[in-house]
C-alpha cells in the first residue's frame, strides 16, 4: 500500500474568519473526496475556534502552535491556498523551508508570490 501524504492546509484567516474557516474545511473536503493518498492537516483548526484572531497575543499563540507542528516533521508538504501569502502562511514557509519540507502553492496567487524572491 502506497504511503499517504500528509499536507499541512495554509490559508489566510485573518479578517473574515469564519468565512476562512469555511474555506479551509471546503478544502479539506475537496482532499479527502478527490485525493485518496492525501491527509490534509489543519493544526491550526482548533485554536481558531479556541483564541480569538483579533487578539495580537492569541493570534501569536495559534501560529506558534502551527510552527511547532512544522517543527516536528510530521507533514510531507506544506499547501498554500487563497488569494496572498498572509503573514501566518509567510512564517509557515519559513518554517518550512527550514526544515525542507515542500511547499507547493496552489493558486495562482499564491505561486505569484512563493516564487518572487523578495517575498520570503
Amino acid at each position: 500500500m502506497k504511503k499517504m501524504t500528509i499536507a499541512y492546509i495554509a490559508h489566510p484567516i485573518g479578517g473574515d474568519v469564519k468565512n476562512n474557516i469555511d474555506k479551509v474545511i471546503a478544502i479539506c473536503r475537496e482532499i479527502n473526496l478527490n485525493e485518496p493518498n492525501v491527509v490534509p492537516f489543519v493544526p491550526y483548526l482548533s485554536d481558531l475556534y479556541a483564541l480569538d484572531d483579533t487578539i495580537p497575543e492569541e493570534r501569536e499563540r495559534g501560529i506558534k502552535n502551527g510552527l511547532e507542528v512544522l517543527d516536528r516533521n510530521i507533514v510531507d508538504e506544506v499547501r498554500l491556498y487563497g488569494d496572498r501569502i498572509s503573514f501566518g502562511m509567510r512564517q509557515e514557509c519559513i518554517r518550512a523551508f527550514k526544515n525542507q519540507i515542500f511547499v507547493r502553492p496552489m493558486t495562482p496567487e499564491t505561486t505569484k508570490q512563493l516564487h518572487n524572491p523578495e517575498y520570503l
